[in-house]
């Protein structure tokens, strides 16, 4: 780990360390600062363009071909309600979409810090990604089986 100014040491004597030499602050956060504002706009996009209009925002193709909720239908809408401060609403839309979202803040936000403190290397979520992947992946099968079976209707949008 390197400190801020300092530069970065060679890859071989750190795992992580970047190969080429210094790297400015802007230049270490562009993607994640660039992405935060990207998503902070679709946000600012949802609040205003309501997706609980049918068809405000176009249909799930999953939905539109077989009638069976994919583990993101109704997240638009969670986020439309969140942004208007309504968590049961939110959860009632997708509360998959809704108890992700702060795992996903965080990993931004560690990435994030990882960046400006000067540590380019591979960030948590990448070290983690397997693991990761496969408990995300397994989690949305569960969730799209059971929003799907009259058991599991609760979880419907």
């Amino acid at each position: 780990m390197t400190q801020l100014g300092a530069a970065p040491v060679h890859p071989s004597a750190t795992p992580g360390a970047e190969a080429a030499g210094p790297t400015s602050l802007w230049r270490r956060v562009r993607p994640l600062a660039v992405g935060g504002l990207l998503v902070g706009a679709a946000t600012v996009a949802l609040h205003f363009r309501d997706p609980h209009q049918h068809g405000s925002w176009g249909m799930c193709p999953l939905y539109a071909l077989t009638g069976i909720y994919c583990p993101g239908c109704g997240g638009l809408r969670a986020v439309n309600d969140l942004t208007n401060g309504n968590l049961r609403a939110a959860l009632s839309s997708n509360v998959f979409v809704v108890l992700l979202m702060p795992v996903v803040v965080g990993w931004w936000l560690t990435a994030l810090r990882d960046r400006w403190r000067g540590v380019v290397g591979v960030p948590f979520a990448r070290q983690h990604a397997t693991t990761f992947t496969y408990v995300l992946s397994t989690l949305a099968v569960v969730f799209m089986v059971a929003r799907n079976t009259p058991w599991g209707a609760a979880l419907a949008p």
